[in-house]
């Protein structure tokens, strides 16, 4: 089976699957149930991004078991890197670990085990996910797709991901008062007011030289309309992208619009929920002794700073983690996956579905 899965991972890894590549999404989708005939394929299609629900049954049920979440869409690498190569035990490629091979992975076992287990489980495959999933997994869910539990096949070294951080994008507007810049009494800066709010802003969200769970905000971007060099300028803008524990879920709009001063205001563009998975969820116990027990060594529940579609099941209290292979490189020019612990996921998660009861 793991030169199976290696095969069809080597396949994904040589399609540019990257946004907006409409032609490289569809052929890599189109590959992926090319392994999947003899069974329902749902077909999704939300502002040109597509993605499939596929289960055993002629009628979708009302509610899946499990869901096995999957994204075929990568972030952009140099041109080699759509060559996998395999050095010793990784293999090596754009996708590889986020998440091709997972993906391969979770294809073999739906396979194999849609047949045997005696609850409905549903293979879910989307090609947004690095752009917000919005069109894909979100869609699903507001079409009616729903779970008792979801495993998102997300890069976690064996670890399994019960809480990630929500995302809040803003744009925030500073306005002050135009003169000559030879007379800055006369004007207001809006730079400068922009400046006092990014120092309080810093204050409450300071930036740790090291991991720690908390919630974090960067600073994106920065403009005013004003070109003169003599000249105040009366508006700037900036962009903020912050990720917020799920702690502050309820509380970070409100701890953002604290920090204001006069005559600043933001918008929100974006607000993402996060992924808080109760830790005591049978699923995840269920889940984490099979994982020990494969592997041979203690499994963590951690946190990730990062996103995932995860979130979107979130928002609608389907509890979901995310849970992947051993992997390293993520968004690099060196990303890579262990090729051995393919095998170990694959068996981890055959178990993991046979161990369920209906």
């Amino acid at each position: 089976m793991i030169q199976t899965i290696t095969s069809l991972t080597k396949k994904f890894i040589s399609i540019k699957s990257i946004a907006n590549n409409t032609k490289e999404l569809d052929k890599i989708l189109d590959l992926a149930l090319s392994y999947l005939k003899g069974y329902t394929i749902e077909r999704f299609e939300c502002n040109g991004a597509k993605s499939v629900l596929i289960y055993k049954a002629k009628k979708r049920p009302k509610k899946f078991k499990i869901i096995l979440n999957g994204h075929l869409d990568v972030v952009p690498g140099k041109e080699d890197q759509y060559v996998p190569k395999i050095k010793g035990n990784r293999l090596y490629g754009v996708g590889s670990m986020d998440m091709k091979a997972n993906v391969a992975c979770l294809i073999m076992v739906f396979k194999e085990m849609a047949s045997k287990v005696s609850y409905p489980l549903g293979l879910q495959l989307v090609t947004d996910e690095e752009i917000g999933g919005n069109n894909g997994t979100k869609y699903q869910i507001k079409k009616g797709v729903k779970a008792e539990f979801v495993i998102t096949g997300e890069p976690t070294n064996f670890d399994i991901v019960h809480k990630a951080k929500g995302v809040l994008q803003l744009k925030v507007f500073t306005k002050g008062k135009t003169a000559h810049g030879a007379y800055p009494w006369r004007g207001e800066n809006a730079i400068w007011k922009m400046n006092e709010f990014f120092n309080a802003l810093k204050k409450k969200y300071p930036i740790s030289s090291d991991e720690i769970w908390r919630t974090t905000v960067n600073v994106s971007r920065i403009e005013t309309e004003n070109q003169a060099f003599n000249k105040i300028p009366d508006s700037c803008v900036s962009q903020l992208d912050v990720r917020f524990i799920p702690e502050e879920m309820n509380t970070i709009k409100k701890s953002l619009r604290q920090l204001l001063l006069k005559k600043t205001t933001f918008n929100v563009i974006a607000h993402e929920p996060a992924l808080l998975t109760d830790k005591n969820n049978e699923f995840i116990k269920l889940l984490k002794k099979i994982t020990q027990h494969t592997v041979g060594k203690t499994i963590q529940l951690r946190g990730a700073h990062g996103s995932s579609d995860a979130r979107h099941f979130a928002h609608v209290n389907c509890p979901g983690i995310e849970f992947g292979p051993i992997g390293d490189g993520i968004g690099s020019d060196y990303e890579w996956i262990d090729i051995p612990s393919l095998g170990e996921y694959y068996q981890i998660l055959k178990k993991f579905l046979f161990a369920i009861k209906r």
